[in-house]
């Protein structure tokens, strides 16, 4: 068996690992593979500890890329922004329309990526004297994305340059419309592209089929800020700095594009952890009187980490744009007056809370669905319902994803006719691109997205050939996903082994987030002591190691699963229990505990 008291793995378990082909919750478990000479090889020449150097390995460090990988800098990792297309020309009309003070309009989206984006041009902006028109749509009225009507009102206001973040790419109509008017458009996205690109100035857009920047990870924010970049650079260029107007500090928008750039669920590789690591060290500094406001009412604390952002502060901008007013999050954001930011914060914290008991509502019926229909034997779960608030939906089709194992999408039906829907995917199944392909097959108003996550407009009576053309889409490759599915783990420690210093050790390799996931470590052989319900599902229990160390472990969500059945109905049992170990907030000081994933009996 893998496992020892002092973390250090022994790697040359066969599959499944620790004997598990089929866990409580239905899964093999497998050790994630890793060259072992080049895990010797990181230990070796880097002097790190051989479990973290496997980590490395397993995700494909080169020993070269050590030393970056671990601390990620943008002076190492940030590539030249003219490496994408369009880029110069949206820098160059931009920088102009700066230095001739011609009205400059942000129309962004309403979810983290697009309010961090629309602030950080807003901050930028600012700071070189100019105050941008910012526009958030509503998102019951308007939509997703331009619409017609705002580039009139834009235009009518003043407008000459109007620069859409995080959208825009698949906006024809409504390009078109702002082009007649007279409008520069400057589309700054990184969605999924059709062949065909909208009328505007620049679309610059790491996912448009003719760019060849190699950066689709990027959220929306960090194409922003490479916006930024370029932009500084075209201003420095053309004489525009001096003493009395010295260049802005791009490095204190970088708390944006971290919040940003961890809430889209973009992969953590590359210039992105360089993004995040430096973003959640400025955070830390304070200097966003917003996120420092929100912080506070979510009851941050600590130093900034990834999950403070993609669950604390995350969900309650996001809030606006779902339930409550769309621009709340981008006002937030952009704010420099500490008493606003508090104000603002405080309307946010209880839009989330309102927010979460429309999700609960509308989740127990999609879940009804799901069961009676059987969904989560299809290649893809689709749930239709009336009157199901379209604020909610992505979150929802977040959890039947959980619950089915396959790409999920939830639509929200309205009374005239017509849905607006939210998909969450699983790894290896791109929902952004079938949902395109959808749209170019005639089946949508409109759509699209990117792998993990996609948006969609359809016709009532459509949402039937919706669901069968994206079941015969999606079938290949969901059937590969599951054949590579299980739970996939890190190694295996006994109960004794789950100290603070192997989680600090195994944070050195972070942030972790899509596309560099955080260790999972199987507890191995442990038997269950106290367990019982608390909070809203969740089990809680304590396992018991073969030296008699106990530990403090939680499986959020899981009483009424096949998983928490299971480790409340089985006192003194021996099991194997995977999942993430984390310092324990509650007891404070060298207390870690185990957020539990799955588990399995350990008597094979």
């Amino acid at each position: 068996m893998a496992s020892s008291a002092n973390a250090r793995p022994v790697y040359d378990e066969p599959a499944p690992f620790l004997g598990v082909a089929r866990s409580f919750s239905g899964r093999a478990w497998r050790l994630r593979p890793a060259d072992e000479r080049q895990a010797e090889l990181i230990s070796q020449r880097h002097g790190i500890d051989a479990f973290l150097a496997r980590i490395l390995a397993a995700r494909e460090v080169s020993a070269d890329d050590v030393p970056s990988y671990l601390a990620p800098t943008l002076r190492d990792l940030l590539p030249d922004p003219s490496c994408l297309a369009d880029m110069d020309a949206a820098a160059d009309r931009l920088s102009e329309a700066i230095i001739n003070d011609e009205p400059i309009a942000v129309f962004g989206d309403y979810d983290v990526d697009g309010a961090t984006s629309s602030a950080l041009l807003d901050r930028y902006l600012k700071a070189l004297g100019v105050t941008p028109r910012t526009y958030i749509p509503d998102r019951l009225a308007e939509g997703y994305g331009p619409n017609p009507t705002a580039m009139r009102v834009l235009a009518e206001e003043g407008a000459r340059v109007v620069i859409t973040v995080d959208c825009g790419t698949m906006a024809f109509a409504p390009l078109e419309e702002a082009s007649r008017l007279g409008l520069d458009v400057l589309v700054i996205d990184h969605h999924k592209a059709a062949p065909e690109l909208p009328i505007a100035r620049a679309v610059v857009n790491p996912n448009r089929l003719d760019c060849g920047s190699g950066l689709g990870q990027l959220a929306a924010v960090g194409v922003v800020f490479m916006l930024v970049v370029a932009t500084n650079r075209a201003l420095r260029q053309r004489g525009h700095f001096s003493d009395i107007r010295p260049e802005p500090n791009l490095t204190r928008l970088l708390d944006l594009v971290a919040l940003g750039t961890v809430c889209d669920v973009v992969p953590l590789r590359g210039v992105n952890r360089a993004f995040v690591t430096q973003g959640l060290r400025i955070m830390g500094q304070g200097q966003n009187c917003g996120l420092q406001a929100l912080g506070a009412v979510a009851g941050m604390e600590g130093a900034p980490s990834p999950y403070h952002a993609g669950f604390l502060l995350g969900p309650r901008v996001n809030a606006g744009g779902r339930i409550g007013a769309s621009g709340l999050g981008a006002k937030l954001l952009s704010t420099e007056d500490p008493d606003e930011a508090a104000a603002i914060a405080g309307r946010l914290d209880v839009l989330n809370a309102e927010r979460r008991a429309i999700e609960a509502d509308v989740l127990d019926q999609a879940i009804a669905l799901v069961d009676r229909d059987g969904l989560a034997d299809r290649a893809v779960s689709v749930v239709a319902g009336p009157s199901w608030h379209p604020g909610v939906i992505g979150i929802v089709a977040a959890r039947i994803k959980e619950r089915t194992g396959n790409p999920s999408i939830v639509i929200a039906l309205d009374d005239k006719g017509m849905g607006k829907g939210s998909g969450r995917s699983i790894a290896g199944v791109d929902m952004g691109a079938s949902v395109v392909r959808a749209l170019e097959a005639g089946l949508l108003v409109n759509g699209g997205g990117h792998a993990m996550a996609a948006g969609l407009t359809v016709a009532a009576d459509r949402v039937d050939d919706l669901t069968a053309y994206l079941e015969q889409d999606m079938a290949d490759d969901v059937a590969q996903a599951r054949l590579a599915a299980g739970l996939t783990l890190d190694g295996a420690i006994a109960c004794s082994g789950a100290t603070a210093s192997l989680v600090d050790l195994i944070a050195q390799a972070g942030p972790y987030g899509s596309g560099n996931p955080e260790p999972r470590i199987a507890v191995a052989d442990a038997r269950i002591g106290y367990a019982d319900v608390v909070g809203s599902n969740h089990v809680r229990l304590t396992l018991k190691g073969q030296s008699g160390k106990t530990l403090k472990a939680v499986a959020f969500r899981a009483a009424d699963q096949p998983l928490g059945q299971s480790l409340l109905g089985n006192a003194d049992m021996r099991v194997h229990v995977a999942g993430r170990l984390k310092r324990d907030s509650w007891r404070g000081g060298e207390a870690v505990e185990l957020h539990i994933e799955d588990a399995a009996a350990a008597d094979h």
